[in-house]
């Protein structure tokens, strides 16, 4: 009878604890889904994964804030979405007032994406002449080419930027250089993306207005001081390329936040189906 008597106490006990396990996983809950109701999704999440951890064996509270939480995470990409929306249509506007100021060389025939100049260093203005040359894809990846026309060649792969007061910018050397001769004058290119330029282009953009002297690097050093349309080009280049390439990251947030919503929701039709089944 005694034993009988402590099993039956004992399992009043057990009944206690747990219904006090379900009330306090139960109230984080409701603290969840008021904070989820005014938008404040992180502290949503917050309070959902403090249920999971303070209170695991609360089966009925876990089991509704799993089912919160895909509410949360769809609600929170959506605000991502909105917000991505809205600095893209900002950044568009920025490139459609500028655009028409650059020249865009593309052939459709094998070109699927162009590239963007200052109208003052297209090919066809720029012939025997040794200069800095800006470009910018349509995807906003930057590059600057190095071009020397000599009558003898200098093998160069590197370039160094020099301002005034003796600061400067040097190039690592060029991962895709090559060279050629037209009608006995030597012509060398040496190309560098922006982010592999030793800060190049970026020094030559905070320096526009200054007198800048460059020097080409190889077997022997050709020294040169760039034109104010040249520095001109560098800087003006150099701001369509942080649009583009902001544009272009917008993008790939939207891609990525759209695959979120389509795996929450596909959580969601699983789930749904096991309901049914069960």
């Amino acid at each position: 009878m005694k034993k009988l008597i402590i099993l039956f106490c004992g399992t009043l006990a057990l009944a206690a604890c747990g219904n006090g396990l379900e009330k306090k996983a139960n109230e984080k809950l409701m603290v969840a889904k008021a904070a989820y109701e005014r938008g404040d999704y992180e502290e949503a999440k917050l309070q959902i994964d403090s249920i999971k951890i303070l209170y695991p064996k609360a089966f009925e509270a876990c089991k509704a804030g799993q089912a919160l939480m895909l509410d949360v995470e769809t609600k929170a990409q959506q605000k991502t979405l909105a917000y991505l929306d809205s600095t893209f249509q900002a950044k568009t506007k920025e490139f459609n007032a500028i655009k028409d100021k650059f020249t865009l060389e593309k052939d459709a025939e094998y070109q699927q994406v162009g590239n963007y100049l200052w109208p003052t260093q297209t090919i066809e203005k720029n012939m025997h002449r040794s200069y800095l040359r800006f470009q910018v894809n349509e995807q906003g990846i930057m590059s600057m080419t190095s071009i020397y026309c000599g009558a003898g060649n200098i093998h160069h792969n590197k370039v160094k930027v020099i301002a005034p007061d003796g600061s400067f910018a040097e190039t690592p050397s060029s991962k895709d250089s090559y060279e050629t001769t037209d009608m006995n004058e030597k012509i060398e290119k040496a190309d560098y993306k922006l982010g592999e330029d030793g800060n190049v282009i970026e020094f030559l953009h905070l320096n526009k207005d200054k007198n800048i002297r460059v020097e080409y690097m190889g077997d022997r050093t050709y020294k040169t001081t760039m034109s104010p349309t040249d520095r001109l080009a560098a800087a003006n280049v150099y701001e369509l390329a942080q649009i583009l390439s902001a544009m272009e990251q917008i993008k790939k947030e939207q891609e990525e936040a759209n695959l979120k919503i389509g795996f929450i929701n596909k959580k969601k039709e699983r789930k749904a189906q096991e309901e049914i089944t069960d």
